[in-house]
């Protein structure tokens, strides 16, 4: 679990499921993505992200407002299951509910999570990626220190040719020296896992020592 000044964010409970439910049928949060999901969907995808955790030891965390709202969408790490001129990597991404947009959840959660993983996780690099549109979320990335070069745009492999959202931009950011040593008090943290965390991570750091 992660606990920043207004955010925790948390291993997945079936409680969760509604909400996740909802932003993932709302247009608005689902407008860059390549469909809607309904509820059989969602409840898969979470399915999904539970998953992770237990393959990885690390992954997307749901994501509470303290004392305001229990879910308010997720924020974590992903390993892509496509294959890319940057892959295999490990990817920083978030996804929030409408409602809570515009208040800097999801740049104060990406902070927590970035940083996590360069501190305890051993990452040495994170990417991330959207269609060029979604400004927003590419203002998050670059907030928390990402970077973009236009070498690195992609066609994402799981979208058919001529689709809308085929072009993405590709943003990176590698574990400066040190970082994890200044950083590791800004955030309140402890192990969802303690040995088979920094196994997994190990064995990612070098499956994406060219990422």
């Amino acid at each position: 679990m992660l606990t920043t000044k207004r955010l925790r964010l948390r291993l997945w409970r079936d409680e969760d499921l509604p909400g996740f439910a909802a932003l993932n049928s709302d247009p608005r949060v689902m407008q860059y993505m390549a469909k809607l999901l309904d509820r059989r969907e969602s409840d898969a995808s979470a399915e999904r992200i539970k998953q992770h955790f237990v393959r990885h030891g690390f992954g997307l965390w749901a994501v509470e407002l303290i004392g305001i709202a229990d879910f308010i969408g997720f924020t974590g790490f992903s390993v892509p299951s496509f294959e890319a001129h940057f892959t295999p990597c490990v990817e920083i991404a978030w996804r929030l509910a409408r409602d809570y947009w515009g208040f800097g959840y999801a740049t104060e959660a990406a902070f927590a999570a970035r940083d996590y993983g360069f501190a305890h996780l051993g990452f040495e690099r994170v990417v991330s990626f959207t269609v060029p549109a979604n400004q927003r979320s590419r203002n998050v990335m670059e907030r928390i220190g990402m970077t973009r070069s236009p070498d690195d745009d992609f066609q994402h492999p799981l979208l058919p040719g001529g689709h809308p959202l085929r072009h993405h931009v590709l943003y990176r950011l590698a574990r400066p020296a040190q970082r994890h040593e200044r950083e590791e008090s800004r955030i309140r943290c402890q192990d969802l896992l303690t040995d088979p965390f920094r196994t997994c991570s190990r064995a990612i750091r070098g499956r994406t020592s060219d990422g």
